[in-house]
């Protein structure tokens, strides 16, 4: 009997939830789509990528900009797992684990 009031329960509750569901969706959709709302986000994108160029310059006229600017990307070399050794030979190091687990 109990067992029966609690499927009940859950079917109702379930498909009360997916309605619920259902209209968030639908206003959300509503909310994305409308002309306010598209007119701000251009207006948001325009002003980040003004702020993000503005920074950009700002950074290139300094010393540190200078270095990221004129330095080599960075190669690095793939380390086996366990390991620490930044030494790039083959020959393991000691305190270095090889072989499997």
């Amino acid at each position: 009997m109990f067992l029966g009031g609690l499927a009940a329960g859950f079917v109702l509750g379930s498909r009360a939830g997916r309605q619920a569901y259902e209209e968030l969706v639908q206003t959300a959709k509503k909310v994305k789509e409308s002309p306010t709302v598209q007119e701000a986000a251009g207006v948001v994108q325009a002003q980040a990528t003004k702020v993000y160029e503005q920074g950009k310059d700002k950074l290139a006229n300094t010393r540190f900009g200078d270095k990221l600017m004129n330095s080599e990307p960075a190669t690095t070399e793939p380390v086996a797992v366990g390991t620490t050794s930044t030494n790039t030979s083959t020959t393991p190091t000691s305190g270095s684990t090889t072989g499997t687990f």
